[in-house]
């Protein structure tokens, strides 16, 4: 992937970081981005510099449609067009709440940042994909987001999530024929500081809840997400892939 150019949107810190310097080892040119993580996004920038590739950070917020433009824009203006676009950016409440109790503001952010501004981001980027026959664009969903199950206090969430499903699928057979993959990560439970972890941190650490027995980290994602990018991995497209060491995070609640 020497030379190719990744956007990972929401890059600055967590799960978007970790696919950002994994990326960067392999060769890949990185756009990061941000909303007010300006200097974990710098810091970050001067990391991936220091491994041998170029590195822009950009302050967006992929909820409103003329930021998600002016991204674009200005990776295409400064690194040049996009070959790998990682949508890891995504609003979330995580204060549990019935849907009835969700304030009508809340509904389109939530709509906006998880469904519609990946899909505007995958329609800005499709050209230039298509013209190099070349793309790789990764979705984020949750753990058994397939499966379109009820998740009760995650109404507005999951719905826009479980969209985000069948649109993946549907734009991976769309663009197959232009050598463009198109799939969905989704992470099971990987809280705070174990998100920017590698596996062999956290090797070692009970999690009961999981039944592979440890927490998962940032780096059992950003691995999954590197190897869908390879180019000998375009026979892999459409895929809704769990990520979870085989917890169900749609649990019952008392």
């Amino acid at each position: 992937m020497k030379g190719k150019i990744a956007l990972i949107t929401g890059s600055a810190k967590g799960l978007g970081k970790m696919t950002a310097l994994s990326l960067a080892d392999q060769g890949c040119h990185i756009a990061l981005n941000y909303v007010n993580s300006r200097f974990e996004a710098e810091e970050l920038q001067a990391q991936i510099i220091a491994k041998g590739v170029n590195s822009i950070a950009i302050q967006a917020d992929i909820s409103k449609t003329e930021e998600i433009t002016f991204l674009v824009k200005q990776v295409e203006e400064q690194l040049g067009s996009i070959d790998i676009l990682v949508n890891n950016a995504g609003p979330f409440v995580r204060e549990r709440r019935l849907f009835a109790e969700y304030a009508e503001a809340e509904i389109q952010m939530l709509v906006q940042g998880n469904l519609l501004g990946p899909m505007l981001l995958d329609q800005y980027v499709l050209p230039e994909m298509r013209r190099k026959q070349w793309g790789r664009i990764i979705h984020f969903g949750f753990s058994h987001a397939g499966e379109a199950r009820s998740w009760p206090h995650r109404a507005v969430y999951a719905a826009a999530k479980v969209g985000l499903v069948s649109f993946t699928k549907t734009l991976a057979v769309e663009e197959a024929p232009y050598g463009i993959t198109v799939n969905m990560v989704c992470p099971g439970d990987i809280r705070g500081a174990n998100k920017e972890k590698t596996i062999d941190e956290i090797a070692g650490i009970a999690d009961d809840e999981t039944p592979r027995g440890r927490p998962g980290s940032g780096e059992d994602i950003a691995r999954v997400i590197t190897y869908l990018c390879l180019d000998h991995s375009d026979f892999i497209t459409g895929n809704i892939m769990d990520v979870s060491g085989g917890l169900d995070p749609i649990r019952p609640t008392i």
